[in-house]
């Protein structure tokens, strides 16, 4: 089996890995209580909370929802954001040999009712500001319980007074319970420890995906996958994961791969802090929880990484990011000078990655030491094998540096969609997940992103990636965030399209805009419209919608 990548490797990192620890996240959670029980394992808005903390915590847990039915093999939706009581419930759950399906918080109630009908849970446990949502669906949904938690439960002490006297009844998180649904605090019952049910076989989560198809479906992930992509990660980022002051930062959502399979899963492999932040759209607290909390990993997405290049107290120079060692990027494409720029305020280096929610968290990484390849998403980690087939013709397999389907093996590859067998058999095929994804790997191993299939645009004959014109785009100096797409068009078929966000205090016409295009892009590839917008719409994760933009300029035309 043809692998360069592996001639590249930082040094230290094996090619294979060989044995993976034979055990779920919860038996990594109560060896760490039981060795080091006052070692920090959260830090919530400044507060830390111990390993022994919330061990008891999620064993309490775990005896009040016994208590009212939950039983193993069931789903749990979480529609919580990144607070303790998020990784307490999950703990519970997998203690029951239940499973977790995390909820989109802000999902309207048409998308909160498919995406429950996706994953069948019995029990909610959900923020107060969600909760009406959640009882407006609850009757045309598998829902027979719902347990509501407040965000002030886990504030420190100072912040929990404001919060009740200033924002708690303002911002909609003071509500009244309706007759047969339960308080989260009133669940953590006394008694002995709880003897955990989960097995490494055991199913752990649910975790939505649109997959090639754009419809909600849930993946479903078993501990064994979580602990070997957790392993891989951190076998890959080693250097910046040790030391007593090895943290890692989450300002992006548990709901996600990225949080729920990547971030925490290598804080409790490794037994360091996890550092919640719970809304990376408030950017005042993010720079605040950098300063303060000091990580050393910091995981972002592109947007998130432009946003707090342009806060008015990092442009000013009024803040220090440098205990930053370590930057992962996911979830979309990261432009070249975002890197750059970031890397220089930081002294970090961003590595990006890329994978799927089907195969459970990053495949291919860049080297966290070795060459980064401008628009390169790395190499295969480590038991990892990516090649590249004929996207019409999937037995063939295609040589370096041609554009094909990217296809991967892997260890933890997710074990099937939820009630889902034709989706599953589209997607996993004799152990090889299909990605959809459009790519090239380069002669050492490097993979390259085009772009999607499904956004692939075919304008007057032509085919264009949207993800090159964005690369340009988001190379001029003035431009903050880009996103392009094809918009349908009688004559053309479809029309290239650029909507795009400028610095702050930045001014910058459309004609400017193509002529900086012209210069680095085949005349048909450069936009034929250019709109300049303050914001571009984006997913939880900081994902451009390509979609919603679309929509917007059909309906407009």
């Amino acid at each position: 089996m043809n692998a360069p990548w592996l001639n590249h490797y930082d040094p230290g990192v094996p090619k294979t890995i060989g044995s993976y620890p034979d055990k779920t996240l919860v038996d990594f959670v109560t060896e760490r209580a039981q060795k080091n029980p006052g070692g920090t394992a959260l830090v919530f808005k400044g507060k830390k909370i111990s390993w022994g903390e919330i061990d008891r915590a999620s064993d309490a847990f775990a005896r009040g929802l016994r208590e009212i039915g939950v039983k193993a093999g069931e789903r749990v939706a979480l529609v919580l954001p990144n607070a303790p009581q998020f990784i307490i419930a999950e703990l519970a759950a997998w203690k029951l040999g239940a499973m977790i399906a995390p909820q989109n918080p802000i999902y309207t109630e048409r998308e909160m009712q498919e995406s429950l009908a996706a994953t069948s849970p019995e029990t909610v446990i959900v923020l107060t500001p969600f909760y009406e949502r959640v009882k407006r669906v609850q009757a045309k949904t598998s829902v027979k319980r719902v347990i509501a938690t407040n965000i002030k439960e886990y504030l420190p002490g100072v912040l929990r007074v404001l919060f009740t006297l200033v924002k708690e009844k303002k911002e909609g998180h003071r509500i009244e319970l309706q007759p047969g649904d339960f308080w989260f605090q009133d669940l953590l019952k006394p008694g002995e420890p709880v003897r955990s049910a989960a097995t490494p076989e055991s199913a752990a989560v649910v975790l939505m995906s649109g997959g090639t198809t754009g419809t909600p479906k849930g993946v479903l992930s078993d501990h064994r996958g979580l602990v070997t992509a957790g392993t891989q990660i951190a076998t890959w980022l080693d250097a910046a994961l040790q030391g007593p002051e090895a943290s890692i930062m989450l300002p992006l959502p548990l709901f996600h791969t990225y949080g729920c399979a990547g971030a925490q899963v290598i804080a409790f492999i490794r037994g360091i802090p996890l550092i919640l932040v719970p809304n990376p759209r408030d950017l005042d607290d993010v720079v605040k929880s950098i300063q303060r909390d000091k990580p050393a990993l910091f995981c972002g997405v592109p947007t998130l990484f432009n946003a707090l290049l342009n806060h008015p107290d990092v442009v000013a120079g009024k803040v220090d990011f440098h205990s930053i060692r370590a930057c992962f990027s996911g979830a979309a494409a990261l432009m070249a000078e975002t890197k750059k720029r970031f890397e220089e305020l930081t002294g970090g280096r961003i590595v990006e990655g890329y994978s799927l929610t089907e195969a459970t968290m990053a495949c291919v990484v860049n080297p966290l030491g070795g060459p980064n390849k401008i628009g390169s998403v790395g190499m295969p980690v480590s038991d990892v094998h990516v090649r590249i087939v004929d996207s019409d013709d999937a037995a063939k397999e295609l040589p370096a540096k041609e554009v094909g389907e990217i296809v991967i093996q892997a260890p933890q590859l997710m074990r099937a969609y939820w009630n889902n067998p034709d989706e599953t058999a589209n997607m996993l095929r004799e152990g090889s997940l299909y990605t959809g994804d459009l790519g090239y790997l380069d002669e050492d191993g490097y993979l390259f992103i085009v772009d999607r299939k499904k956004d692939l645009i075919k304008t007057s004959g032509y085919q264009v990636w949207p993800r090159e014109i964005e690369e340009v785009i988001a190379s001029h100096p003035q431009v903050a965030e880009v996103g392009v797409a094809g918009v349908p068009d009688a004559r053309k078929g479809e029309v290239i399209t650029a909507w795009v966000v400028l610095r702050p205090g930045e001014s910058l016409d459309a004609e400017t805009l193509r002529t900086w295009c012209r210069d680095k892009l085949a005349p048909y590839k450069v936009p034929a419209r250019i709109e300049l917008r303050t914001e571009l719409p984006k997913t939880m994760v900081g994902k451009v919608l390509r979609r919603v933009l679309v929509a917007e300029a059909k309906s407009a035309s």
